[in-house]
């Protein structure tokens, strides 16, 4: 199989605008991303997706493969673009704004594929277990849960499962916006009309499942640092310190 990595990077961010051409470090954080991304030594190639020519050129310039796209809703359907006319099988999202992603759990997603002889899942996406009430209330957080082989059954920014029985623990788990696609689920979900579901919940993985693909759920214990706000970024800037001190 050939396996790509795709990075999703656009520069108008409604939370935190610009946020990829910030500094971290000596580096901006989609440069660190895509690095880091290069560096675990998984894929065949790694590509930035933008509709922005400041983070093209950027990516460009330290020597990165960067291809342009148009405006797109969602990160998939901005990758879909992207690889429609490059030769791959398995294509994996990276967030941009996710720079100190591990090789673990990417090689998880990535051997989902080489147990699935008979090429029923469509993707691969990780989860996290949440313990404190506080994160798992947080509606930023999304949930998911998951039959018992670990298939996805829905993703919600609410409470899933809700806790009406109290004498069995429930356990939640967050969803990871990390994913593995065959590439043919990938143009396929691209051509495919959001739904209701995926429109309220503004949760753009539903739109598989309301359209019958599997997705195939993999437990991590990676807590990476999602850069969404300024503070965020700081939090960034000090484990990188710390990591070169240490």
């Amino acid at each position: 199989m050939k396996i790509i990595a795709v990075i999703p990077a656009r520069y108008q961010a409604s939370r935190f605008p610009g946020k990829l051409m910030q500094i971290l470090g000596e580096k901006t954080v989609i440069a660190t991303t895509y690095q880091n991304v290069v560096e675990t030594k998984l894929f065949h190639d790694v590509f930035v997706a933008t509709d922005s020519e400041i983070i093209f050129n950027e990516i460009q310039n330290i020597g990165g493969n960067a291809v342009m796209t148009g405006e797109h809703e969602t990160g998939s359907d901005r990758i879909a673009e992207a690889v429609e006319n490059i030769d791959c099988d398995i294509v994996v999202n990276v967030q941009g704004d996710e720079p100190f992603l591990k090789s673990e759990p990417l090689t998880k997603l990535i051997s989902v594929f080489n147990t699935d002889h008979n090429q029923e899942i469509s993707l691969a996406s990780l989860k996290i277990k949440l313990n404190e009430i506080e994160e798992i209330e947080n509606p930023n957080n999304v949930k998911v849960i998951t039959d018992n082989q670990d298939f996805a059954l829905y993703f919600s920014r609410s409470v899933i499962p809700y806790p009406r029985e109290t004498s069995v623990k429930a356990e939640y788990f967050k969803h990871i916006g990390v994913y593995a696609f065959r590439k043919n689920a990938l143009l396929n979900f691209a051509k495919l009309k959001m739904q209701p579901l995926e429109i309220a919940e503004k949760i753009e993985c539903i739109r598989y499942l309301e359209y019958g693909m599997k997705i195939k759920m993999i437990e991590t214990d990676f807590v990476g640092v999602g850069i969404d706000v300024p503070e965020d970024l700081e939090k960034a800037r000090l484990i990188l310190k710390n990591s070169e001190n240490s």
